[in-house]
């Protein structure tokens, strides 16, 4: 099991609709999620910088972010896209963080 984290940039004001978004996540991403491998995934905001900080744990080698070419993925996508930084192609500007400590 391996422990992924990065961050990205919420849009100013979209706090709510972020929350609310998520809150109703697809079924089918979720399913395609859990499918590849992704157990368990939370996201954190830090308000005063709007950073979203993303931790997932993951069996295998990848998570979340190596789905990139998944049709439901770039719905979700194209759905966040107005209220995050997104790249060109509506995937959400995410920064891998390199872990420096644990504690079981």
């Amino acid at each position: 099991m391996q422990r992924l984290a990065f961050k990205m940039k919420l849009n100013k004001g979209q706090k709510e609709a972020y929350k609310k978004r998520h809150n109703e996540i697809w079924p089918e991403l979720k399913k395609l999620l859990k499918d590849n491998g992704v157990s368990e995934y939370s996201i954190f905001l830090d308000e005063e910088t709007s950073t979203l900080f993303a931790f997932q744990k993951v069996s295998g080698t990848g998570g979340s972010q190596d789905l990139a070419n998944n049709q439901i993925v770039k719905k979700w996508w194209d759905f966040m896209a107005d209220i995050m930084k997104v790249n060109p192609d509506n995937s959400p500007v995410s920064i891998p963080l390199e872990e420096l400590f644990y504690m079981e």
